[in-house]
């Protein structure tokens, strides 16, 4: 199960809205097949290590119940049961009600052995963001903050690039290859002109870049002429004509307006909805502090600085209106180490 989870993890940002299944097969006490879910979905995992293996009599290891309805593709349940596979150890359950235990049923009925709730909790934890979409009609959120020491993000001039060193920076550009989509606020996309890509580690698959905007007031010079090598997704207000946008390439969504801007639960629910599992958000304060405000960060990651930049600076969060530290947004720490000169840590929701 564990070269399964392995396999697995090289879905991630790769396959949605489908999940990041990884699957070995085995015989003998050999491994005869393995296979991950396919860069857009399809194949699924048990497709791919069966393909071209004699499975009669084998084990199946496979981090999440294998589908048995007809989509796209047909079920894995049948595949596997076609195969003659004896044996089915299975992470998790799938919670997608087109499943929810009956890939299970299906193999106990065609007198496969299945065992369920193998190191279950390594694979909740990799599948989060597709079992959040099903269940909570919501991707999963990492919320990446680089800041000085004093959590600044930009001095009293707006200076920025750049606070955290270049290692830090290629840390960053694998996180955003392992979500679906970067996220950031209009705000960022004036101050800094981003492009939002992976680049220089070899990714051929790019996530979606998303600006949320209320109103759209902002160029995009360097996201639109990234076009070509990755989609750029809007977020706005109801009342907002974005035809000029969906004419450059932009896909446009109109969401509900809290407070003056792009509601943060209706922007999740609707990203969700179209097929998104796992966002990368890189900023800026107001966007930040809107998510965490609403509950909607599964994890924080930090790259620190060893630098200060004062209260004049630009903060790394901006305000959320709290008069007690009991309402605070808690996290626990997961992770820390040193990259360069400059301090990663990672926290997961309390």
């Amino acid at each position: 199960m564990g070269m399964a989870l392995s396999l697995g993890r090289r879905g991630l940002g790769r396959v949605w809205p489908n999940p990041n299944v990884g699957c070995v097969i085995v015989k003998n006490g050999r491994v005869i097949g393995r296979g991950w879910t396919a860069d857009g979905g399809r194949p699924h995992a048990e497709a791919l290590a069966l393909n071209g293996v004699d499975a009669t009599g084998a084990t199946v290891y496979v981090t999440l119940e294998p589908c048995a309805h007809h989509g796209k593709t047909p079920p894995c349940a049948d595949a596997l049961i076609a195969a003659g596979v004896s044996r089915v150890v299975i992470a998790i359950g799938d919670p997608d009600p087109r499943v929810a235990g009956k890939g299970i049923a299906k193999l106990r009925a065609a007198g496969v052995e299945v065992a369920t709730g193998v190191r279950d909790a390594e694979a909740n934890a990799d599948l989060a963001g597709f079992l959040l979409r099903i269940t909570q009609r919501r991707p999963f959120v990492t919320l990446k903050l680089a800041s000085s020491f004093d959590g600044r993000i930009a001095t009293s001039s707006g200076e920025s690039k750049w606070i955290t060193g270049p290692l830090a920076r290629r840390a960053v550009h694998s996180m955003r290859a392992n979500h679906d989509a970067v996220l950031v606020g209009a705000g960022t996309v004036r101050a800094d002109d981003p492009t939002l890509t992976v680049r220089d580690i070899g990714v051929t698959r790019q996530p979606v870049r998303i600006v949320a905007s209320e109103s759209l007031d902002f160029d995009a010079t360097a996201l639109l002429a990234g076009l070509s090598d990755a989609p750029l997704w809007l977020c706005h207000g109801p009342k907002v004509d974005a035809a000029s946008w969906e004419a450059r390439g932009a896909m446009t969504i109109a969401c509900g307006i809290s407070n003056g801007r792009v509601d943060p639960v209706d922007m999740m629910m609707k990203l969700a909805d179209a097929g998104l599992t796992r966002i990368f958000c890189e900023g800026g304060g107001t966007l930040a502090a809107s998510l965490l405000h609403a509950g909607l960060v599964d994890e924080v990651v930090g790259f620190t600085a060893g630098l200060m930049i004062g209260s004049d600076g630009t903060a790394s969060v901006g305000a959320m209106g709290l008069d007690k530290l009991g309402d605070a947004p808690k996290f626990t720490l997961s992770e820390t180490r040193q990259i360069g000169p400059d301090l990663l840590h990672r926290w997961a929701r309390a």
